[in-house]
């Protein structure tokens, strides 16, 4: 398949990593990309909990100890970027140098230590690239972004590419549980007196969706996951209704953290932190009354990289862009994916199913996606492409969407009877998506035997619904195609649908 890797190469034009190094108020963290595209996928992700803003609240300045190990993980950052030859590194620092008296001789030591400038955002700019991060990570997004960091708490308005203008305010984990004294009932109170000296934001973002960036709120959702036995452990896209989180915010805020399912998985440094994140997102919910609470693993730094890209890239639909890259890097015939989006397309179109924008987008990465588990062994080819798909590096995707992909090709695989895939799974996709899928999967389990998985193949070959009737196309020169496996195929997507199936010669 030599010329299948000489192909992606030629059309996949990544270049060589990326790399943000962020200096937070809470953690010094370095993530490399694999390259600056739509479609940013990690290659290495190293954090180290500094806790560079505990105490300036009160104090002004960065502690010792705390710039001591920042500077070390800096240093090793530095060989870290060397190591993997990465051709840009962009270093950032938030609220905790930005507020501390020897923020600006932390700044001359830490860029030293990373052999890099360092851009110091203020409170402005790091709410515009934490919108840009939504942006970068969610399709059409449309509410409030939420920044919590160590320091500070950035809100800004987000509608599609649209940015706001946004705020900061002081209410970072380490910044409450500084200035309350470790008393959550005053920092609860702290908290609802800054947010309602910002009604506009809240206000905006009733009936909306509230975009949760940051370390603190991320590892809430994975406790709230753990609380409610979620069958996807993914943090990008997970939504909470803002009932149910309510009622999970206050257990939070009420609890020893020891007590706390699936606590183990948060770092023991992160863990004092959570009663703060909870309170400030207790009050959000409450004075804002979104409709849902989305979190989101993209924040500055995606928005960072997202703001370096082209307009024409930027444009570009994150979930299509990460399954073209997976389809010219695993199918055996890139091509082919796009051919099938297209015959795919002209069958439901001939069928007059109603497709949404939506619809076609989870369809059209579903074809790309189609051949990635050709390698695997064919006893388990359903299951890893289902595991690649629903805990892949996908943006611009929410989980029943996920679901969705990772069923139509396991179906794909496996065959269409349900009963073949977790309960679980299925719940996530809804009834809807989970039909869309079992009717994908039918048409691809015609598709490939016709092909081959070849480009040029399929164009030949066109699927159409004609009154009651499901019919194959097949040039002449194909008939020996027509065994008992093809029409098989063509009998279960006729069964599917309550439809006659017809093979044609033309």
């Amino acid at each position: 398949m030599q010329h299948i890797n000489r192909e992606a190469q030629g059309r996949l034009k990544i270049g060589r990593p990326v790399a943000i190094i962020d200096i937070g108020s809470n953690s010094v963290r370095l993530v490399a990309y694999e390259g600056l595209t739509r479609a940013v996928t990690p290659i290495y992700n190293e954090k180290v909990l500094c806790g560079l803003g505990r105490h300036v609240a009160t104090t002004g300045r960065l502690d010792d100890e705390a710039v001591d190990r920042a500077l070390r993980a800096l240093a090793r950052f530095r060989v870290l970027c060397d190591t993997m030859n990465v051709s840009e590194v962009f270093v950032l620092a938030t609220a905790a140098a930005r507020d501390a008296s020897n923020g600006p001789a932390f700044l001359e030591a830490a860029a030293r230590a990373c052999g890099r400038p360092i851009s110091l955002l203020s409170g402005a700019e790091e709410a515009r690239s934490s919108a840009l991060g939504v942006i970068a990570g969610f399709y059409e997004p449309d509410g409030i972004v939420g920044d919590m960091g160590g320091g500070s708490l950035e809100l800004v308005d987000v509608k599609g590419s649209r940015v706001g203008q946004g705020i900061t305010m002081p209410l970072g984990g380490l910044a409450l549980q500084d200035v309350s004294g470790g008393s959550l009932k005053k920092a609860q109170r702290i908290v609802r007196d800054a947010l309602q000296r910002a009604p506009e934001y809240l206000e905006n973002l009733h009936g909306r969706t509230f975009y949760a960036v940051g370390g603190t709120w991320r590892a809430l959702a994975r406790l709230h996951q753990a609380a409610r036995d979620y069958p996807l452990h993914v943090m990008h896209g997970y939504i909470i209704d803002p009932e149910d989180g309510l009622d999970f915010l206050h257990l939070v805020e009420e609890a020893d953290s020891k007590t706390l399912k699936d606590i183990e998985s948060v770092s023991e440094a992160r863990r004092p932190l959570l009663a703060y994140g909870a309170i400030l997102l207790e009050e959000i919910i409450r004075l804002g009354e979104p409709k849902e609470v989305a979190i989101s693993a993209f924040g500055v730094r995606e928005g960072v990289l997202f703001d370096k890209l082209d307009l024409q890239t930027r444009e570009r639909d994150p979930l299509l862009a990460a399954a073209s890259d997976l389809n010219l890097l695993r199918s055996r015939s890139p091509r082919h994916g796009e051919e099938l989006c297209g015959w795919t397309e002209a069958f439901i179109r001939s069928l007059n199913l109603p497709e949404t924008q939506s619809d076609t987008r989870l369809r059209r990465a579903a074809c790309l996606l189609a051949d990635i588990g050709w390698r695997a062994h064919p006893d388990y080819r359903g299951e890893q492409s289902l595991n690649l798909i629903a805990y892949g590096a996908f943006a611009g995707l929410d989980h029943p969407g996920r679901a969705y992909l990772a069923l139509s090709i396991f179906f794909r695989h496996e065959g269409l009877s349900p009963d073949k895939v977790s309960s679980r799974i299925k719940t996530l996709a809804g009834t809807k998506l989970l039909e869309r899928a079992r009717l994908l999967a039918a048409l691809m389990r015609i598709a490939y035997p016709v092909s081959v998985a070849m480009e040029g193949v399929l164009p030949q070959a066109p699927l159409l619904a004609r009154g009651n009737q499901v019919v194959l196309q097949l040039p002449a020169h194909m008939e020996p195609l027509a065994n008992e496996r093809l029409t098989g195929r063509l009998r279960s997507l006729g069964k599917l649908l309550n439809m006659a199936p017809v093979i044609e010669f033309i």
